[in-house]
């Protein structure tokens, strides 16, 4: 028994070293990457996980605004605060709600697309023909999706506190009847600049954890067409727990700093 636990133990300490590795790694080629000015692959990118999910992220974020501001009405008017109810959304959305629910979307469209990808050109040897070139694969294939991803999760976090957040206006001031200018007036009383810029810090952190996690785990993908399911499968859960970890973390970090 003690063995199978130190064994795994090792095996997962193996994994967290090899990963970190990986991260430091592509850290290292993002300025080369530009040295060598490859911008037509970063604009490849950027439409496929950018553009490419700009339907499901606006989908999402309309149904969360109106949900939220039917769930929150019921709470606020039982005090009869119901003018209030702007600001506590605003806050939640471009928060918390908006990079969370952005990036799960960006993993489920995107992250798992680019992680199949890399397994199958792992498992039909094209990374192995790429480097016989003396061409350096990273530099090429990951690094890419690593930098658009960046790019691209803070935009689609932007049109999801827009879209989340006037949907839950509508919601609010036409059917659920609160006055539309105490609903603005109180948004705009309270709002911090903060309140905005914290989700998209929080975009860019995930954008690049997630990024690394899915090419990372298309990049080690073996076993044939099986394995790219098992390691793409991977990517995704392991994303979206990081994202849940990370959110806790870094929202610990901005309450300390008053943010």
């Amino acid at each position: 028994m003690f063995f199978k636990i130190g064994k795994l133990l090792i095996s997962l300490l193996d994994s967290i070293k090899e990963f970190g590795t990986f991260i430091i790694f592509q850290l290292s080629l993002i300025p080369l990457f530009f040295t060598n000015v490859r911008f037509n692959l970063i604009i490849k990118e950027i439409y496929i996980i950018g553009f490419g999910t700009v339907g499901v992220i606006s989908l999402t974020a309309f149904f969360t605004g109106m949900v939220e501001a039917i769930q929150l009405y019921s709470g606020f008017h039982q005090f009869g605060v119901e003018g209030f109810m702007g600001y506590t959304i605003f806050i939640s959305i471009t928060k918390e709600l908006g990079p969370v629910f952005g990036t799960l979307m960006v993993i489920s469209r995107a992250v798992s697309s680019m992680s199949a990808e890399i397994g199958t050109m792992r498992v039909t040897e094209q990374i192995d023909a790429i480097e016989t070139l003396a061409l350096n694969s990273k530099e090429i294939i990951i690094i890419p999706k690593i930098i658009a991803t960046i790019i691209s999760l803070p935009i689609l976090v932007i049109i999801f506190d827009f879209i989340g957040n006037y949907s839950a206006y509508i919601v609010s001031t036409n059917i659920l009847g609160i006055n539309p200018i105490t609903y603005e007036s109180i948004i705009l009383q309270n709002l911090l600049l903060s309140d905005i810029y914290s989700g998209l810090i929080k975009a860019v952190v995930f954008g690049y954890v997630i990024a690394s996690i899915g090419t990372y785990m298309g990049y080690i993908t073996n076993g044939g067409a099986k394995g790219v399911g098992l390691f793409t499968t991977k990517a995704v859960v392991y994303s979206a727990v990081s994202v849940f970890m990370l959110n806790y973390l870094i929202s610990s970090v901005f309450l300390m700093i008053g943010w």
